[in-house]
C-alpha cells in the first residue's frame, strides 16, 4: 500500500498543478486570450502543457537566447579593444590625417551597472566619458598637440545596416531602437531632460546631455495646468523636434533619444575630451561605415586602446535591465567572432543551429529575426524557452548566466514584482513586453529545494500591461507550490 501511495503522488502532484494554472487561465477575462505554458523539472520530463510548441511573439525572452549564445562561444572574460589610429603620418606632435576612432562592438560605455548586485566595488559606471578621456589621455602622452584631419568615429567592425528592417518606424526615435554599430556611447541615445515651463502656455523646459554642441532640439511643447505628456521626432541632420504638453507643477523627467549615426556621437564625444586634453582637431567630425577607408590605417599600431567589460558583466545589462542595444551588438558579436561576418543574418543563423544541434530545439517551433525581441516578426513557442533554460541550468556558462537573471522581489525587471509571495526571491526569470504581448521564463524553487523550469507565452490581449502581468505572476507563485 505505501508503495501504492508512492507511485501515485507525482500523478497527484501534477494534477494539482493542472488545476491550479488552468483555473487561473480560463477565469475571465482571461479566458479570452492566447496562453502559452510549460513546466518542466530539471530532468526534463514536462508537467504541464498548454500550446506548448504554438508559436508566440515571445518579447524580450529572445535575449535568452542570444545571451546563453554568446556564454556558450565565447569565455567570460572575453573582452573587445577600442582603438585609436592615425591615418597619416605622426609628425612633432601633429597627425598629418585623419584620427580615427575605431569600435568592435565594446556596449560598456554606458552609465550603468554591470553586476546585479550594484553594491559590488566598481560595478557601477557613473561616466560614460570616463574611457574616451583615457583614449585622450594616451593619445597626449604621446606627445600629439594637433590633428590636421578629420576625427573619424568609425563602426565598420560590423555590417553598415544598423537599423533592423522589422523595427517599427514610431520606435525608431526611442533609446530602445538605438542603431547597432561597431561604436557605442552611451547606449547611443542622448538623454532628454523636460518639465514644465514657469506658468501655463510658456514653452517647457528642455535639456540634452551629453551636449556636444551639435545637436539641435525644436521645442515645440507647451506648459499646461495639468495632464499631457511628450512626443519626439528627428529633424534633418543632426537633430530633434519634442513636442507636447507637459503640467506645470510635474517634476523634471528624463527620456531618451536613439542618435540617428551613432559612430559620429561617439567621435563627437572623444573630440570633446581630445579638447579638454589639449588637442586640437583642425577638421571636421565624421564617421564611417565603409571597413575598406581606413583599413590601411588600421594595420598599424594603435595610438591607444581601451578594453571593454568582460562578457560576464555584459549579460546582466541584457537579462535585468532589458537593454536592447547590449542584446544586438552581442548577437553581432557572437557572428563576428564565429565567421568574421559582424551581421545580423550571420548571428541568427548561428543562433538557429545553436537552438537545433545544441539545445535540441525543434527547428519549426521558433524563428527570429534580432537579438532583442523588439522585433514583432521574431516567433517562438514556451517549450523552446523551457528547453533552452533546461540546457543551461546543466551547464558551466550558467555561472555567469543565472547571476545575471532578475529576481523576484530582489532586482531587474522583476525587482518589484511577485513581493510578499512565498516564492519573492525564489524566482529567476526574464521578462518582455511589447504591445498586447507579455512573458516570462525562468526557474522558481520550490519550498522543498527542487527547481521548476516554466515559460510563460501570452499574446494578442486586449488588457493592461499591469493586469496581464498581475496575472502571470500569479501563474509563477501557482507553479512554485509544492
Amino acid at each position: 500500500m505505501a508503495a501504492l501511495l508512492s507511485s501515485a503522488a507525482p500523478a497527484l502532484a501534477a494534477q494539482s498543478l493542472a488545476r491550479r494554472l488552468d483555473r487561473l487561465m480560463d477565469a475571465p477575462p482571461f479566458d479570452r486570450h492566447h496562453w502559452g505554458l510549460v513546466v518542466l523539472d530539471t530532468t526534463g520530463k514536462i508537467l504541464y502543457q498548454r500550446n506548448g510548441a504554438r508559436l508566440f511573439v515571445p518579447a524580450s525572452n529572445t535575449k535568452l537566447v542570444v545571451s546563453a549564445l554568446a556564454a556558450s562561444r565565447l569565455p567570460a572574460d572575453f573582452t573587445v579593444m577600442t582603438s585609436v589610429y592615425p591615418a597619416g603620418p605622426v609628425i612633432e606632435g601633429r597627425v598629418h590625417g585623419d584620427l580615427v576612432l575605431y569600435g568592435r562592438g565594446d556596449p560598456t560605455m554606458s552609465r550603468r551597472c554591470f553586476d546585479a548586485d550594484t553594491t559590488r566595488t566598481g560595478v557601477c559606471e557613473a561616466d560614460p566619458m570616463r574611457r574616451l578621456r583615457e583614449l585622450a589621455g594616451a593619445v597626449r602622452d604621446r606627445g600629439i598637440r594637433v590633428i590636421e584631419g578629420s576625427l573619424i568615429g568609425d563602426g565598420s567592425f560590423f555590417e553598415p545596416e544598423m537599423v533592423h528592417g522589422t523595427w517599427e518606424a514610431d520606435d525608431l526615435v526611442w533609446w530602445y531602437a538605438a542603431p547597432v554599430t561597431g561604436l557605442a556611447f552611451n547606449d547611443n541615445s542622448l538623454d532628454l531632460s523636460w518639465g514644465g515651463g514657469p506658468e501655463a502656455g510658456a514653452p517647457g523646459r528642455l535639456s540634452i546631455a551629453p551636449d556636444f554642441g551639435d545637436v539641435t532640439v525644436e521645442n515645440r511643447t507647451v506648459t499646461t495646468a495639468a495632464g499631457g505628456g511628450i512626443d519626439a521626432g528627428r529633424l534633418a541632420g543632426s537633430g530633434f523636434w519634442v513636442a507636447g504638453q507637459i503640467p506645470r507643477d510635474r517634476p523634471s523627467r528624463t527620456s531618451y533619444l536613439a542618435m540617428a549615426d551613432p559612430n559620429r556621437y561617439a567621435a563627437s564625444a572623444f573630440r570633446r575630451a581630445l579638447a579638454e586634453a589639449g588637442i586640437a582637431v583642425l577638421g571636421a567630425t565624421e564617421s564611417t561605415t565603409d571597413s575598406l577607408r581606413y583599413a590601411a590605417a588600421r594595420a598599424n599600431p594603435a595610438l591607444a586602446e581601451t578594453s571593454s567589460r568582460p562578457l560576464r558583466e555584459w549579460l546582466p545589462p541584457i537579462l535585468g535591465p532589458s537593454q536592447n542595444l547590449f542584446a544586438e551588438l552581442l548577437l553581432k558579436q557572437v557572428a563576428r567572432h564565429a565567421t568574421g561576418e559582424g551581421s545580423w543574418r550571420a548571428g541568427l543563423e548561428l543562433a538557429r543551429r545553436f537552438l537545433i544541434d545544441t539545445v535540441g530545439a525543434d527547428s519549426t517551433q521558433f524563428s527570429f529575426r534580432d537579438g532583442s525581441g523588439l522585433s514583432r516578426a521574431n516567433v517562438a513557442s514556451p517549450l523552446t524557452f523551457a528547453r533552452l533554460l533546461l540546457w543551461i541550468r546543466r551547464r558551466p556558462e550558467f555561472a555567469i548566466f543565472g547571476p545575471a537573471l532578475p529576481v523576484a522581489g530582489r532586482s531587474g525587471t522583476i525587482r518589484t514584482r511577485m513581493v510578499g509571495t512565498q516564492v519573492e526571491g525564489r524566482v529567476q526569470a526574464k521578462t518582455g513586453t511589447v504591445f498586447r504581448t507579455n512573458s516570462l521564463s525562468g526557474y522558481v524553487t520550490l519550498p522543498n529545494g527542487r527547481i521548476r523550469i516554466f515559460s510563460i507565452l501570452t499574446n494578442n490581449h486586449d488588457l493592461s500591461n499591469g493586469t496581464m502581468v498581475a496575472r502571470i505572476d500569479s501563474l509563477v507563485v501557482a507553479i512554485g507550490r509544492r
